[in-house]
């Protein structure tokens, strides 16, 4: 068995944005429960020992934990590669000298859209304009700067103008995510699974400029698991390469495994790491092949995308051990094609639309809409009760 690489921390669920893709759990881990900084940097320590070489801070929204400066001190302290996954509200000048000093060495700034109308809808908070103006400060420092883009069904089709604005940002990376389906982005499924037609087209977007921009700035892009013949390694494969500790301390092998019926998840407030990465019975669960079924289990491409995804078999089929429906192997495949079926039927929202009918795309899709609700109040840099001791 192999150390895990990277420690995903998510340092709190409070959030001032409520996107519609969102995919933390639709129930959020209560202000009162988060670990507090000692706890997290005795987290730090244990993971360095155990074989961790990089800290993502992420959330929610990092920023609303007033003393994320101290922790990303104590991840460096601990020897961890630090990154910061943020929107960026609350992050003003003074506290981004600070935690630069502190030791953070990459920051991943999320965008919606090119358009500050569209991308403030898709957010649910009015925050592009503010989200230019960090990306603006953050180059004045020495710090590796990654642009993230989640696309979907109401943005794709001006993928282009949204790329050329990252490139005006001038980071060093530039990922471009389509949603993935779990949590607030299953509930919005329907008005945010693009078209194949719309898809394709993004496909050849995207390899203008991967060539255009060659040597300056670094495109990542992952097409949505809809539209492929096999799916993705969920997270490295379960258990293999991650371990995400949540608000409250669970320790998970990915962002949503506790949609998962009958799995335990331990807390580090209870067993150190090392022992929940090599004893634990949920990162045992689907570890390896011994679990898979028919036809995972006989398949050449087992030892690359390890099944697929657990959440998304069980959220799809009901079964967490049955063969990601995303795979085009897979029994119960049919689901996803139905879903594929609906995006390219319904003649209202599957036509290919300009970025100017943004307002009667809006219009169409706006009661289709759950919006991720924050019930944990966001309070930037304020001195909530986070166990600070």
């Amino acid at each position: 068995m192999t150390n895990p690489l990277a420690l995903i921390a998510e340092i709190t669920h409070r959030c001032p944005l409520h996107c519609v893709y969102c995919s933390n759990p639709l129930e959020l881990a209560a202000v009162r429960d988060e670990l507090s900084t000692s706890e997290w940097i005795d987290i730090f320590q244990q993971g360095s020992k155990l074989g961790i070489l990089h800290a993502h801070f992420t959330g929610g929204e990092p920023l609303a934990r007033p003393d994320l400066t101290e922790l990303i001190a104590g991840a460096r302290a601990a020897g961890l590669y630090t990154n910061l996954i943020t929107s960026g509200i609350g992050l003003a000048e003074p506290r981004l000298k600070q935690v630069v000093d502190a030791g953070l060495d990459h920051i991943q700034i999320s965008f919606q859209d090119s358009r500050e109308d569209a991308a403030n809808w898709i957010a649910g908070a009015k925050s592009h304009a503010y989200k230019i103006e960090l990306s603006r400060l953050i180059r004045r420092h020495k710090i590796a700067f990654t642009v993230n883009l989640v696309v979907h069904r109401q943005n794709i089709d001006h993928l282009d103008e949204m790329i050329s604005f990252i490139e005006q940002l001038a980071p060093e990376r530039m990922e471009i995510a389509h949603t993935q389906y779990y949590g607030w982005a299953l509930k919005n499924r329907s008005a945010l699974l693009p078209t194949r037609a719309q898809l394709d087209k993004a496909v050849e977007v995207v390899a203008a400029a991967e060539k255009r921009l060659a040597g300056r700035i670094r495109i990542d892009s992952v097409v949505p698991d809809y539209y492929a013949r096999f799916p993705k390694a969920c997270m490295g494969g379960w258990g293999r390469r991650l371990m995400l500790i949540n608000p409250a301390g669970k320790v998970l092998p990915c962002h949503a495994a506790e949609v998962i019926p009958g799995l335990t998840f331990e807390n580090v407030r209870d067993c150190s790491l090392e022992y929940i990465w090599q004893e634990s019975s949920s990162f045992q669960r689907f570890r390896g092949e011994e679990w898979m079924p028919e036809p995972c289990r006989s398949c050449d491409q087992r030892s690359q995308d390890f099944g697929g995804c657990r959440c998304q078999a069980l959220l799809l089929t009901g079964n967490a051990a049955a063969t990601d429906p995303a795979c085009s192997l897979a029994p119960a495949h049919h689901i996803v094609e139905a879903a594929v079926a609906d995006a390219n039927s319904d003649p209202a929202i599957s036509e290919s639309v300009s970025a100017a009918s943004f307002v009667q795309l809006q219009q169409l899709t706006q009661s289709l809409w759950s919006y991720r609700k924050n019930r944990n109040k966001f309070e930037p840099g304020s001195t909530a009760k986070t166990g600070t001791q």
